[in-house]
């Protein structure tokens, strides 16, 4: 059957061809909202500019603060009144000091009337190296004995075993509440939903804010130290070891149901052993975040190498913040690579030789009687107990680093000086000028209307609350002022963020090289950072902002690599077939397929850069982390500290609501 076609007529063929005189109505987009907002802002800014900015001079208290400051000292002065402090806060204290002071008379501190520990430090080193050997491997057994000895050859050994002890408390702690939480959201729906939002918020929370508060309850050292450790080490371990549960092949557990199993033999014969590898990996996460709290911590006054690293960057002492920073970096690295071997063991026994099992018990038998013999001598000997040497390693460490440090200054300074001025003078300070000499009232509402353009409704209503609150802390120009830097290396960070996350996606090769780079640097306490960018920049803003925009990067590479990678093959070589060439596929097809990647990107760039604003105030950047810092050091200014760590919180907040809200959108 033939159908005939009408063949339109040339009059009706010209009309078609000639475009619509009004045109294709232009959708409004996104961006060119948000374009408007800033165009408006502008235009106010040039005509308001120095009105209403709620500038407070850094000695200036409100009533917020003086209020803040009355009530740390009612709590000091009923402390030991107050039935809540009496029976409640007051034993968790105590208990957690115990812990704490247990395990340092053990390996750091001296131990009643002895003059050194009960286990000096040959004894600490045979049993890091038996039981690295015991979960891991011989490999990684010699690693935390060199390790180990290093931390008394550079004369850190005592504040290193302080630091020890403080990790060790804290992760003990952690997975008393950890392991059985991540149990229980791996195997209820109901519950997971309900502990998700409070994770949310705990890992979104800047470290420093757990600080101010803690010190008001628990009062300054090892017990706030450790309760705030716990807070920011916890969630990884619930997490993943929910994960580890969810993810037992759901046949399995069928099957052991229909043998007969109850609900606690599944779990404990079916459901955690399948698990083992995923739960120790959370604990090595665990690990790695307590590590870097309890050097954080030496901000309230918590023993170790975080006080070392903290009192050098004080006094611009870049040898001795460089050899401290060096034990951090090294105790790190033994920890990951043991809970690390101890996650893969299992699987590496069942492809080894059967000769290698026969041996390995015996073999072990042995070294846990030189473990033995070792902590014998060094309870029982002052040369086993007391490290050799005067820790000459760690001196010549410290010169070559301020040797280093002169030569930097002296030959790099001008390209360095450059670099800083340039980004500092075009980027940064009329950024800032911009937030902080326009009206509070003309920010906030860009804000909101950025919020809601960007995030939707809720996350404008988010946006509308964090301004008011912030207005209400007092500290509104001081935010303004760590706004800017923090925008201004979140822009930082997604540059290189998707230059390499690109390169990362679209290589295998580059992937297996970075990846590693990337894994130690996450690993890497945040104070670390800050000690070669110290001697390079100088105790400036742009210190702070390069320090966090190198703790920030690996995590958005890695998001952005893991988003390239995910654009289906098949889309790429359609592109490919049809002439586009490398650039076109990537700016066309990768990155717009990637965008909710990205988004997740931003949004945890964005968190770590925050998470860096109190330690960037240690080196001259000013603003809300001086205030937090000078809080925790001037009792007269611990409100103001206190009402600047919540300011942190809700910049966080604020940011964190409209870039998830925006990864949402996107993912739809």
């Amino acid at each position: 059957m033939t159908v005939a076609v009408e063949k339109p007529e040339p009059a009706q063929q010209v009309a078609d061809a000639v475009p619509d005189v009004k045109g294709p109505r232009r959708k409004i987009t996104r961006p060119m909202m948000v374009g408007a907002i800033l165009v408006v802002w502008l235009v106010l800014f040039a005509a308001l500019r120095g009105k209403q900015t709620l500038t407070l001079a850094a000695a200036d208290l409100t009533g917020l603060h003086r209020w803040f400051n009355d009530l740390n000292d009612s709590v000091g002065a009923n402390r030991n009144s107050n039935p809540l402090f009496l029976y409640f806060f007051n034993e968790i204290r105590l208990v957690i000091d115990n812990l704490v002071t247990f395990v340092q008379d053990l390996i750091s501190q001296p131990s009643g009337d002895r003059p050194v520990p009960q286990i000096g430090w040959l004894g600490v080193v045979g049993i890091a190296g038996f039981v690295s050997w015991a979960v891991g491997n011989w490999r990684v057994a010699l690693l935390a004995m060199a390790g180990f000895a290093f931390f008394g050859l550079q004369g850190l050994w005592q504040e290193s075993m302080d630091t020890l002890a403080l990790t060790l408390s804290a992760v003990l702690v952690a997975l008393l509440f950890a392991i059985p939480l991540g149990v229980w959201a791996g195997l209820s729906d109901r519950f997971n939903r309900i502990i998700t939002p409070f994770l949310d918020f705990m890992q979104t929370m800047p470290t420093f804010v757990y600080l101010a508060p803690l010190t008001l309850i628990f009062l300054i050292g090892p017990a706030s130290a450790v309760i705030a450790t716990v807070i920011y080490a916890a969630p990884p371990a619930i997490r993943i070891t929910a994960h580890g549960i969810r993810n037992v092949p759901e046949t399995t557990v069928e099957a052991a149901d229909s043998m007969g199993s109850t609900r606690w033999q599944s779990l404990l014969k079916v459901l955690l052993p399948m698990a083992k590898r995923t739960v120790v990996m959370g604990v090595n996460q665990t690990i790695m975040a307590a590590l870097a709290m309890v050097t954080i911590a030496a901000l309230i006054d918590a023993p170790g190498l975080g006080k070392t690293v903290m009192q050098a960057l004080q006094s611009l002492d870049v040898g001795t913040a460089f050899n401290a920073g060096l034990a951090i970096v090294i105790m790190a690295i033994v920890l990951d690579r043991v809970t690390t071997a101890s996650s893969t063991r299992a699987e590496q026994a069942r492809n080894s030789s059967g000769r290698f099992l026969k041996w390995r018990r015996p073999l072990l038998g042995s070294g846990a009687v030189v473990a033995v013999v070792l902590i014998y001598l060094s309870h029982t000997y002052l040369w086993a107990a007391q490290y050799p040497g005067d820790g000459t390693t760690g001196s010549h460490i410290a010169n070559a680093a301020d040797s280093v440090t002169t030569w930097a200054q002296d030959n790099l300074s001008g390209v360095t000086n450059a670099f800083r001025d340039a980004i500092t003078n075009g980027l940064l300070n009329p950024f800032q000028s911009l937030l902080t000499d326009s009206p509070w009232w003309l920010v906030g509402a860009a804000l909101v209307g950025i919020g809601v353009v960007v995030g939707g409704w809720r996350s404008g209503v988010t946006t509308a609350v964090c301004v008011g609150l912030l207005v209400g802390t007092g500290v509104w120009s001081d935010a303004m002022t760590t706004l800017a830097s923090t925008v201004v290396a979140t822009v930082i960070v997604m540059l290189f963020g998707i230059a390499f996350g690109v390169w990362m996606g679209r290589s295998t090769m580059v992937d297996r090289l970075l990846r590693p780079t990337l894994d130690a640097a996450q690993v890497m306490p945040p104070f670390v950072y800050l000690v070669p960018f110290l001697a390079l920049f100088g105790a400036t803003r742009f210190t702070a902002i390069v320090a966090a925009v190198v703790y920030a990067v690996p995590v958005a590479i890695k998001i952005t690599a893991d988003g390239v990678r995910a654009v289906p093959e098949t889309t790429v070589e359609a592109a490919t077939a049809a002439g586009c060439n490398t650039w076109q596929i990537i700016t066309k097809v990768q990155l717009p397929m990637a965008r909710s990647a990205l988004t997740l990107a931003t949004n945890q760039g964005l968190i770590y850069v925050l998470s860096m604003v109190v330690v960037g105030g240690l080196v001259g950047a000013g603003a809300l982390g001086y205030d937090v810092v000078a809080g925790f050091s001037q009792s007269d200014l611990y409100g103001k500290g206190l009402a600047a760590g919540l300011a942190i919180v809700l910049l966080g907040v604020m940011f964190d609501r409209i870039t998830q809200a925006a990864a949402r959108r996107t993912s739809a």
